[in-house]
């Protein structure tokens, strides 16, 4: 599968420039808290107030894109959602408590891409995935399905720290995190997607190293990133320039 990148960027506590994380993955800059605080005036705020930790990072991530034009189709996909949130809620029903209509609602897995297409005025097609391990991998797919009946898409990954009681189960990077990228189905820098033989000269990230590896190959740091979904490893490459 072959995508064009039109643009992209990247958010995490205090890393919100290509420069921020390119001194971060070299060990040459800290992220010194762990809470996203994005400015997002543009939205309203009654409905600014409905974003959490999860929903600023992907806000944040998009605003911060090179253009404003943003009805476009779009493909969110997180990890495991508002884990914190979701883990609220079942915490009130085994207190025997009422659960708030509200929480709820901004619990279910497509609620920052609903919350999105209002504050933006989005009305195109818009597709939440959750694959646990494996979303990058997801997602690229989806927006390789969606630029064959559309120019451009927007994908965003974005997700948060899970909470204490989850991390036997699953491993995830230690801050919330976000990055919007918009493809093109003709023009842009391209990349390939396709699944391959494992070999040793791109050992697959773990889980929680693909976002780190992906963003260091978005910089243009390195050539590939080598991912893993269901058992299967999948190659995303840079096309080599051809003069």
């Amino acid at each position: 599968m072959d995508l064009h990148l039109e643009a992209w960027s990247a958010l995490a506590p205090t890393l919100e420039s290509e420069a921020d994380w390119a001194k971060w993955l070299t060990g040459r800059q800290d992220i010194s808290n762990d809470k996203l605080a994005p400015n997002l005036k543009h939205v309203p705020m009654m409905l600014r107030r409905r974003f959490n930790q999860l929903g600023k990072g992907a806000m944040g991530a998009i605003s911060a894109l090179p253009f404003e034009e943003q009805n476009l189709p779009c493909v969110f996909a997180s990890q495991h959602g508002d884990t914190v949130l979701t883990l609220s809620l079942l915490e009130s029903i085994a207190q025997d408590e009422d659960m708030s209509p509200t929480g709820f609602s901004l619990a279910v897995h497509n609620a920052v891409s609903g919350l999105y297409s209002i504050a933006c005025k989005n009305k195109q097609a818009i597709t939440a995935i959750s694959a646990s391990n494996g979303h990058l991998v997801s997602a690229l797919i989806e927006v390789a399905g969606q630029l064959q009946v559309h120019d451009r898409v927007l994908c965003v990954l974005y997700d948060v720290p899970l909470p204490e009681v989850y991390s036997p189960y699953s491993r995830t990077l230690p801050f919330p995190y976000a990055i919007s990228m918009v493809f093109n189905r003709h023009k842009g820098r391209q990349i390939s997607l396709q699944q391959i033989e494992s070999n040793n000269m791109y050992p697959a990230s773990e889980q929680v190293f693909e976002i780190p590896a992906f963003i260091s190959f978005l910089l243009g740091s390195t050539e590939g990133v080598r991912c893993i979904l269901n058992g299967a490893t999948w190659a995303i490459d840079e096309y080599p320039n051809v003069a």
